[in-house]
């Protein structure tokens, strides 16, 4: 497969008793969907999966592939501290059909490049699936180098990587480097620069509930190569980039649903929800944020 396009990192909606809700979920997949995404992640970051058990794991993207069927990509994050727990995960991906997988570093462990590279592979020998690469030195510890790039890029599985370091000189790397590993803009303010360096698709969970204008932005520089265009969208974005900047990540992101009429529901412990001044700044953030990509892409902004 080839990874183009916008993709959505995935909620996973908890009722009001702390279980995934499973028609609530549905009504996310589902609005995805219908917005124009280009694939859907679940088990990312943005899904809490790190606060929920194997079994529930394996149920949600078994349940996403049941909603999703065959009318988007669908991805399937292995993140996890123990390889053995990692290649469980992938080896269910594959049972279910899942298009592809995410395999990230081993968190906590802090393996050497050789040893995370041995990681990956073990994973990849056990699926033998597309892989796209999940570099995200802020949560693991570690970040995917040169020497990890040069063993894993030989497996004719890894695709693509969703670089989120926010080290330019990574991307630069990659670019050069190693150019038939597929970018993905895995940082979102860098999202313009990922586009300028030959990147063809964007993991950003604000398309949860901001689909279009991340499409827009998607559009304007990939396929109409408009970056003029491209910059005004960005600046329009960026003071959400700033906003989920701000700490409380899984959070703004599940309120930005709630504004659009989804039923996100609450977190898993120990985050806790957006307080009520939070909530009305990001309000405020989105509104112009639309408000100022309608116009852009409406061509009535040509400043």
């Amino acid at each position: 497969m080839k990874f183009e396009g916008i993709y959505t990192p995935a909620i996973t909606p908890h009722g009001p008793d702390g279980e995934i809700d499973r028609e609530a979920f549905a009504e996310v997949l589902e609005s995805l969907i219908a917005a124009g995404v280009h694939g859907i992640i679940i088990g990312g970051s943005t899904g809490e999966y790190y606060a929920h058990t194997m079994r529930e794991r394996i149920e949600s993207f078994t349940f996403a592939k049941e909603v999703i069927g065959t009318r988007l990509p669908l991805i399937v994050g292995t993140g996890a501290i123990r390889t053995e727990d990692a290649v469980a995960y992938a080896t269910a991906a594959k049972e279910i059909k899942a298009d592809a997988i995410l395999v990230t570093s081993p968190p906590y462990a802090v393996p050497t490049e050789r040893e995370n590279a041995v990681h990956a592979l073990t994973i990849d020998r056990a699926a033998d699936m597309p892989i796209m690469l999940y570099n995200y030195p802020g949560r693991m510890g570690i970040s995917m180098g040169e020497e990890y790039f040069s063993r894993v890029g030989r497996s004719k599985n890894v695709i693509a990587i969703k670089e989120s370091s926010g080290d330019v000189n990574q991307l630069h790397l990659l670019a050069r480097k190693f150019p038939h590993i597929a970018l993905s803009c895995g940082w979102d303010d860098q999202a313009l620069e990922f586009f300028a360096w030959g990147a063809r698709s964007w993991v950003c969970a604000g398309s949860n509930f901001l689909p279009a204008e991340h499409i827009a932005l998607y559009e304007a520089c990939v396929l109409e190569k408009n970056f003029d265009k491209g910059r005004r969208i960005m600046s329009a974005m960026m003071p959400l980039m700033n906003f989920l900047d701000g700490g409380k990540f899984v959070q703004s992101i599940k309120y930005g649903c709630e504004l659009n009429g989804l039923r996100a529901g609450g977190l898993r412990a120990p985050l806790r929800p957006l307080d009520q001044d939070a909530k009305r700044e990001l309000e405020t953030v989105v509104a112009t944020l639309r408000r100022t990509v309608a116009q852009i892409t409406s061509g009535a902004n040509h400043a």
